[in-house]
C-alpha cells in the first residue's frame, strides 16, 4: 500500500559512508517524510494511536447517556452534557493550544495532552455526583485539546504533500477505531460490571497509547518555534477567515460533526425503547459501524489524493444523507444499513475536508487546523445538545429533519468548493 522511494532508502547508507557537509546535512533534515520510509511508518502508527486515544477518551460516555439518565434522574439533553461539556471546552481550548504549540513544540504538547487526559478519565471513575462528573469531563476537554489542535499541523509540516491525504486518513481512521472501542467497551463493561470500572480501564488503555505515541513519533524537522504573541494570533485568525476556502471548511466541520454526534447520541435512546427491546450491550453493537469509518477515511483519503478533493467531497456527503434517511425505517436491518452509510460518509468527508485544510492553509498552519477543529467540536457540542430537544419533543423524525437540513447545507458548501481556485505555497 505504501510506495517505495529508493532515494530515501539509500540516504542512510550514503550518510554512513560519506561525511556530509553541515549545509547538506541541514537540508536533508528538512526533507519531508516520504511513503515507504521507516519514519513514515512510525509517524502513521503514532498518529493512529493518538487519534484512537483521543476519541476513546472523549466519546466513551456517549453510550452511557441512557444509564446516566436513570442513575442521576436526567433528561436526554441533560445527560448529553457529559459529552457536550467536554467537546465545548475542547473547542474553545483548541485555539490556545495551537498557539502554545507554536512556542513549545508539537510533539511535547501532544504527549502531555494524551497522558493527562488518560489520568482524568481514570479520575472520573471516582466521582460521587453528576456535577462532579461534569467538572471532570470539562477539564478533560481542556487538557485533551493539545492533540487534535496539533496533529494535522504536524502532518502538514512533516509529510510529503502527495501522501498527506493517506496519513490524515489513517489518523482519522485511528479516531474512528478509538471511538468504536471506547463506546463498545464502556457499554459492555457497564452491563456486566459498572461504568466506573469501564472508565478506569479506558483511562489505563489511554496511558498505554500515550507511551507508544511518545516512543514512535519522530521529532519535528520542519517546525519553527515562535513566541506567543497576541497580535500575531489575532492576525492569523483574520488571515485564515479572509481566505476564499477556509471559512467554508469550518462551516462543513461544524455541520458534519454536529450531525454525526447527534445521530449516535440519540440512536441509543431510540433502540432502547420497547419497540426494539434491546439491551445496553446489544445497542453498543451499533458502534461497530465505526469500522466503516476506519476503512472510509483511509480509502477516501487516497481517492482524494488521486482524483482531487473537489471531486470526492460532495459524493460522500450524499452518502451521509442517504444513510440518514434510511434510519427513518422501523426495520432494524435498514436502520443498521443507514448507520453504516452515514458513518462511511462522515469519516470520508472529514478526511477530505481536513486534509484540504492542511494543503490550503498558509502560516500559521496550526491555527488553521485548530480553527477547523474548533468548529468541528463546537458542532458536536451545540448540535448534539439541540438534537436532544428535537428528540424530546418530536422523536426520531425531529432528529432526522434537523440533520437533513444540516446535510443539505453541507452539500451546498461542497458544491461551491468545486470551483475553489487552488493556492500556491
Amino acid at each position: 500500500m505504501m510506495r517505495s522511494f529508493s532515494l530515501i532508502q539509500q540516504g542512510p547508507i550514503l550518510h554512513n559512508s560519506v561525511s556530509l557537509s553541515p549545509a547538506l546535512d541541514s537540508a536533508a533534515r528538512h526533507l519531508p517524510i516520504r511513503a515507504g520510509t521507516r519514519e513514515f511508518a512510525h509517524t502513521n502508527r503514532a498518529l493512529f494511536l493518538g487519534g484512537f486515544s483521543t476519541f476513546a477518551l472523549l466519546y466513551c460516555v456517549q453510550p452511557l447517556m441512557p444509564l446516566f439518565s436513570r442513575e442521576f434522574a436526567l433528561t436526554p439533553m441533560q445527560s448529553s452534557w457529559t459529552l457536550s461539556a467536554s467537546t465545548g471546552a475542547l473547542a474553545i481550548c483548541l485555539l490556545f493550544a495551537s498557539a502554545l504549540s507554536d512556542s513549545i513544540g508539537r510533539k511535547r504538547l501532544m504527549c502531555f495532552s494524551l497522558s493527562i487526559s488518560a489520568l482524568m478519565t481514570i479520575a472520573s471513575a471516582l466521582v460521587q455526583s453528576y456535577p462532579q462528573l461534569l467538572v471532570i469531563r470539562t477539564l478533560l476537554g481542556i487538557v485533551l485539546a493539545g492533540l487534535p489542535a496539533v496533529a494535522m499541523a504536524y502532518l502538514g509540516e512533516e509529510i510529503e504533500p502527495s501522501s498527506l491525504g493517506y496519513s490524515i486518513g489513517l489518523y482519522i481512521g485511528g479516531s474512528a477505531f478509538g471511538g468504536m472501542v471506547g463506546r463498545v467497551a464502556t457499554s459492555v463493561l457497564s452491563d456486566f460490571l459498572s461504568w466506573r470500572i469501564a472508565f478506569a480501564l479506558i483511562g489505563f488503555a489511554g496511558l498505554l497509547a500515550a507511551l507508544e505515541f511518545w516512543r514512535s513519533l519522530p521529532a519535528s524537522k520542519n517546525f519553527r518555534s515562535s513566541k506567543l504573541n497576541q497580535g500575531s494570533f489575532v492576525n492569523g485568525i483574520r488571515s485564515h477567515f479572509r481566505d476564499a476556502g477556509l471559512p467554508w471548511f469550518y462551516c462543513l466541520a461544524f455541520l458534519l460533526m454536529g450531525c454525526f454526534v447527534s445521530l449516535y447520541n440519540y440512536m441509543s435512546y431510540r433502540l432502547l425503547t420497547p419497540q426494539f427491546d434491546l439491551s445496553q450491550s446489544q445497542v453498543s453493537a451499533i458502534f461497530m459501524m465505526y469500522l466503516m469509518g476506519i476503512f472510509s477515511s483511509v480509502w477516501i483519503g487516497k481517492l482524494a489524493d488521486l482524483f482531487g478533493r473537489r471531486s470526492v467531497l460532495w459524493a460522500v456527503i450524499t452518502v451521509m444523507l442517504t444513510g440518514l434517511l434510511l434510519t427513518l425505517s422501523d426495520l432494524l436491518p435498514l436502520i443498521i444499513a443507514g448507520i453504516a452509510l452515514f458513518t462511511f460518509g462522515f469519516f470520508g468527508g472529514h478526511s477530505v475536508a481536513s486534509s484540504w485544510v492542511g494543503r490550503r492553509a498558509q502560516p500559521p498552519q496550526a491555527l488553521a487546523s485548530a480553527l477547523y477543529l474548533f468548529f468541528y467540536y463546537l458542532g458536536s457540542s451545540l448540535l448534539g445538545s439541540f438534537s436532544g430537544i428535537m428528540w424530546q419533543h418530536y422523536g426520531w423524525g425531529g432528529v432526522v429533519a434537523t440533520l437533513a437540513v444540516c446535510l443539505m447545507l453541507s452539500l451546498g458548501v461542497a458544491i461551491r468548493l468545486r470551483g475553489l481556485p487552488p493556492v500556491t505555497h
